[in-house]
């Protein structure tokens, strides 16, 4: 039987970054643990071998993966934030849409007072709501 289930997030090496990033964004958050590759390991030394940390109190991990591969973050699996305060919501956004994407612009879309989507610029999918 399952205990956890955690969001893990595999970079090719912006793992340190993204995960500083998203940290400093939300309350509640924080770096918990990194574990780096060292040398003569599969990976690039002082790369993110592996890392635990915390958005608004959830546990999250991630990695800088020593292979490279086709394939990266897709919107169809995204992280959605729930904020209650406007302007909150508008700073996360414009940082996370920095250097990324906007899929779907800051507005009210009849769900809610204020969402937004966007993939920022290490390519993680968000959805950001302010809530009715």
């Amino acid at each position: 039987m399952a205990k956890t289930i955690t969001p893990f997030l595999m970079f090719e090496g912006a793992a340190e970054e993204a995960m500083t990033f998203y940290v400093s964004l939300f309350d509640g958050s924080h770096i918990d643990s990194i574990l780096r590759y060292r040398a003569g390991e599969s990976g690039p030394e002082g790369s993110i071998k592996i890392a635990s940390f915390t958005l608004c109190g959830r546990p999250f991990y991630c990695s800088d993966s020593p292979i490279e591969h086709g394939f990266t973050f897709t919107p169809s699996m995204s992280l959605f934030i729930e904020l209650d305060d406007e302007s909150d919501l508008d700073h996360a956004f414009a940082q996370l849409a920095a250097d990324g994407k906007e899929l779907m612009p800051l507005n009210n879309y009849g769900f809610s007072k204020k969402f937004g989507w966007v993939n920022d610029r290490f390519g993680v999918s968000w959805q950001l709501n302010l809530p009715n």
